[in-house]
C-alpha cells in the first residue's frame, strides 16, 4: 500500500511577513497546493491520502474551499483528514458546515477513533481538534484488530512533552501497536522509529517566510514487508536567506548565489564585510528576473577595518603589514591579505567569524 502524507498547508494564511505583490503571489501559490498534491497522488498511484491537520490557517475563502474539495475529489482514493490547531472543528468550521466528496473522511472529535478501510485491509486511528489546543491522545492507546495495517493520523508535537498541541512521546509510539503514525504540526520534515512503528511528519508543502527555508514537500510511505517513507519535494516557491561578503563588486557576489534564469523563489541576501557601502537599488537592478529579492546592507565602513593603522602597537604593526600586502601586484596576495585583515578585525571586535 502506498500512502501520500501531507499536512500544514495553512491556506489563506495572512502572510504578515510579506507585503504587496509578493504577498499576493505567495497566496496564489498556496491555493495551488491542493491541485499539485492531487496530481502527485494520481501520478504515483497512491492508495490512501493522510492529511494531518492545519490545511487551513483559520477562516478560509469560498474560492479556497472549492479548490480543496475539487482536488480531494480528483484523487479518487480514500482521503483522511485529522484537523489541527489552526483548522480545528469549531462551530463554523468547513469540516462541519461544508459538503465533502464521498472519498473524504474527517475526524472531528479530540479522541482517537477507529476508521476501518476493508478495501485496504487497514484501520485508521485519528482525532481532530475542537479548539486551539489538544491534550496528548496517544497515552495508553493500543491498536488492535485483525487488519494487516494499523495506521494513525494526528496533528501533534513529537518534540515537546509539555506542548499544548497533542504531545506525542517515543515511548507512546512504541506501545501504540501502529505500523505508521502520520503526524502534522512541525513545519520541517522529520521522523523517528520506535520499535516497529515509523512516526513521521512531512513539514509544510511550501514555506511562508524566511523562517521556513529551503525545499518543502510531502511524504510517500510504502507499507509492504516493512514501512518505508520518502520525502518528495513539491514544485512550490522556496525561501532562501544568505549572507555574503560584499567585496569590491556586490552584484557579482550576489550573482554567485542567485539563479541566472527566471525564478519564483524568494531570496534575502545580506551583504557583510567591510565596504564603503552597497548601492542596493543598483544591485537589485541587475536581477530583474527575480521579483522576490530582498537585499540588506550590514557591511561596516572600511575605516573600521584599518583602525589603529600606523600606531606604535602590536596591532598597528600587524595591520600595517597586511595593509602593505593589499598593495601587492599579486591579486592572490592582495586577496589573502584583505581576508586576513577582516578575520583578524572580527576576532578583535568579538564578532562572529564566517570563513568563505
Amino acid at each position: 500500500m502506498k500512502i501520500l502524507h501531507s499536512a500544514d498547508w495553512h491556506l489563506d494564511a495572512p502572510l504578515s511577513g510579506l507585503s504587496g505583490e509578493a504577498r499576493e503571489r505567495l497566496r496564489r501559490e498556496l491555493r495551488r497546493i491542493p491541485e499539485k498534491i492531487a496530481r502527485l497522488c494520481v501520478a504515483e498511484g497512491c492508495d490512501l491520502v493522510l492529511l494531518a491537520g492545519d490545511l487551513f490557517d483559520g477562516a478560509c475563502s469560498g474560492e479556497t474551499l472549492a479548490a480543496v474539495r475539487a482536488a480531494l475529489a480528483s484523487m479518487q482514493v480514500p482521503v483522511i483528514i485529522a484537523p489541527g490547531n489552526h483548522d480545528f472543528c469549531g462551530a463554523d468550521s468547513p469540516y462541519l458546515t461544508a459538503s465533502w466528496p464521498g472519498n473524504v473522511r474527517i475526524f472531528t472529535r479530540p479522541e482517537l477513533q477507529a476508521l476501518p478501510l476493508p478495501e485496504l485491509d487497514c484501520v485508521i486511528y485519528g482525532a481532530g481538534y475542537t479548539g486551539m489546543d489538544c491534550p496528548g491522545l496517544l497515552k495508553g492507546f493500543r491498536a488492535g484488530g485483525t487488519e494487516r495495517w494499523h495506521i494513525g493520523v494526528l496533528h501533534g508535537d513529537p518534540a515537546t512533552v509539555t506542548s499544548p498541541y497533542c504531545p506525542v512521546t517515543k515511548a507512546q509510539v512504541l506501545e501504540s501497536g501502529l505500523d505508521y503514525l502520520a503526524m502534522g504540526h512541525i513545519h520541517k520534515a522529520g521522523s523517528f522509529r520506535a520499535g516497529d512503528t515509523l512516526c513521521a511528519w512531512p513539514g509544510c508543502p511550501m514555506g511562508h517566510g524566511f523562517d521556513e527555508l529551503g525545499t518543502k514537500g510531502v511524504l510517500l510511505t510504502v507499507l509492504d514487508d516493512g514501512v518505508q517513507s520518502a520525502f518528495v519535494p513539491l514544485d512550490t516557491p522556496r525561501f532562501y536567506d544568505e549572507e555574503i561578503e560584499a567585496g569590491d563588486d556586490p552584484a557579482a557576489a550576489a550573482a554567485m548565489l542567485l539563479p541566472g534564469m527566471d525564478s519564483s523563489d524568494f531570496y534575502r541576501l545580506t551583504f557583510t564585510g567591510y565596504s564603503a557601502g552597497v548601492d542596493l537599488d543598483a544591485v537589485a537592478a541587475r536581477f530583474p528576473h527575480i521579483p522576490n529579492l530582498w537585499l540588506r546592507d550590514e557591511t561596516r565602513p572600511e575605516m573600521d577595518l584599518w583602525s589603529g593603522l600606523g600606531e606604535d602597537t602590536l596591532e598597528g604593526v600587524y595591520f600595517g603589514l597586511l595593509h602593505d600586502a593589499t598593495q601587492s601586484e599579486s591579486e592572490t596576495i592582495r586577496r589573502r591579505a584583505g581576508l586576513a585583515a577582516q578575520i583578524s578585525r572580527q576576532i578583535l571586535d568579538d564578532q562572529e567569524v564566517k570563513l568563505p
